[in-house]
């Protein structure tokens, strides 16, 4: 008898299976190699805000990372590409090599870095499914995760600002769309009848693109024209998914996607007043120690007085706005610098 296989891996949403890349990655090649995994649905795991989900458990193993996992299920003889000759093995792993420089750094910036998609979708998914008070850091750490991991592999020169990055890792997305869809062409996987472990990659990674709806997806609009690939996304999930996680039939996921946006908004108004209080308290307390520090320390009358104020007043002016820049006419102990601290120093 097999040693059981427990995945463990986030869950699903707008009728997939999961909304996270790499797990879908993971669970579409164990459907296609036929490995009897069972789903373990995360709620609350530093784990996943360092990128180690999805995690393969065994009898005798920890693995986690997608390729790893399916090198070990090819060692336990679920292997999907036991027909591909040795020049599909080849393209094979030149299509992946490319969907990870050209497509991941495109659908981390979509679900994570634009700032609508992740105000609005992706934080209060993710928030929901993670109980309190985890929930108010892992979604923050984990966008913060992925804006690193896109300016470690996009960022050098050429392109050094943000936008730039963005605008460039687009444009490569987009090509990288159009060369898979070249490839499938009208065939129903990309190697013929038969799904192997490229086409895991490719669903895995365009099924939430294609699925989960977005306030602003110039990629998802890209790849909503290219009929094939959408075609290839929905034929998947209809011949390997046809129910999901908790056992709902993608004809009622509708219904549980509504109730979903109820939630998420709700989650997400409650952890954004939660926040600010969190912040205001901090703010309050940075400013009586500095007040208090000042208090402490000796000054001579006179300008060097006046300098000390304006230090602190600039510290609580940085701290209270970050794009505060130090100017002429903010220059330790000119006018608006005191002005600005005369309020604090009243309340104290």
């Amino acid at each position: 008898m097999a040693a059981p296989l427990e995945l463990s891996c986030w869950g699903g949403g707008w009728g997939l299976p999961s909304v996270h890349s790499e797990s879908l990655v993971v669970m579409a090649y164990a459907k296609f190699s036929g490995a009897p995994l069972k789903v373990k649905v995360i709620d609350n795991t530093w784990r996943g805000s360092r990128g180690d989900v999805p995690i393969l458990t065994t009898e005798d193993n920890i693995v986690s990372q997608p390729a790893k996992i399916l090198n070990f299920l090819r060692k336990q003889k679920y292997n999907a590409d036991y027909e591909l000759s040795a020049k599909q093995g080849a393209d094979t792993l030149a299509y992946i090599a490319l969907i990870e420089e050209k497509l991941l750094p495109a659908v981390l910036h979509t679900f994570w870095v634009e700032s609508d998609n992740y105000f609005s979708v992706t934080r209060p998914w993710f928030a929901s499914r993670i109980p309190f008070p985890l929930s108010l850091i892992l979604p923050g750490r984990m966008s913060k995760g992925a804006l690193n991991r896109i300016l470690l592999t996009r960022g050098e020169p050429p392109l050094y600002h943000l936008r730039e990055v963005e605008a460039q890792i687009y444009r490569d997305a987009k090509e990288c769309l159009n060369l898979l869809s070249n490839r499938l062409g009208t065939s129903q996987f990309f190697f013929g009848d038969t799904p192997s472990t490229l086409d895991a990659y490719v669903f895995g990674f365009l099924a939430p693109l294609y699925k989960v709806r977005f306030p602003k997806g110039q990629l998802q609009g890209h790849l909503q024209r290219l009929s094939n690939l959408c075609r290839f996304c929905d034929d998947i999930l209809h011949s390997y998914f046809r129910l999901s996680l908790g056992g709902i039939s993608p004809a009622g996921q509708e219904t549980v996607d509504a109730n979903l946006q109820k939630l998420t908004q709700l989650v997400n108004k409650e952890s954004n007043l939660i926040e600010k209080e969190h912040l205001e308290k901090i703010r309050e307390s940075f400013a009586l120690y500095m007040l208090k520090t000042l208090e402490k320390s000796t000054f001579k009358v006179g300008n060097q007085m006046l300098y000390a104020v304006g230090l602190v007043s600039l510290a609580v002016a940085a701290f209270q706005s970050p794009e505060v820049e130090l100017t002429e006419s903010s220059t330790p102990g000119s006018e608006p610098c005191t002005l600005f601290v005369a309020p604090l120093l009243k309340d104290g």
